[in-house]
């Protein structure tokens, strides 16, 4: 069903659904980890030999600037992507990495563009950072 959905996902955005970019959206929709470029080839690249990490970086940027997948960036050296476009909120752990998502908190919306002190805002992130409730189970 996902390799669907990801056919039809491209196809109302304008993307061109080539076989590699269904895998590489299909393994997004099917892996809610937050994944970072690294683990989709990783992941991918058993099953697409073929398969270079330059393709799934340029078509997760793809994605990402044409609303197909969130990019998450956490900080300089992690930038994650998520499948779920609905508007929520994410929830790094600074202390195992991993990204959850926060679907009772209220995220931001946002309708249309609009200037904010003269900046012209097109897109609007929520993430907070501290330490998973696993990390501290761990720690007790």
């Amino acid at each position: 069903m996902e390799t669907v959905d990801a056919y039809n996902r491209l196809m109302e955005h304008g993307i061109r659904p080539s076989m590699q970019r269904i895998a590489i959206l299909d393994y997004l929709l099917k892996h809610a980890t937050h994944p970072t470029v690294d683990d989709v080839y990783q992941g991918m690249s058993g099953e697409i030999p073929t398969l270079s990490k330059t393709t799934v970086y340029n078509t997760l940027r793809m994605f990402a600037d044409n609303h197909v997948a969130q990019m998450i960036t956490i900080d300089d050296h992690r930038v994650c992507y998520d499948g779920n476009t609905d508007p929520h909120v994410h929830f790094y752990c600074k202390k195992c990495g991993k990204v959850f998502d926060l679907f009772k908190e209220q995220a931001p919306t946002m309708d249309r563009q609009f200037f904010c002190e003269g900046h012209l805002v097109d897109e609007k992130q929520l993430y907070y950072k501290g330490i998973c409730k696993d990390c501290i189970a761990k720690d007790i």
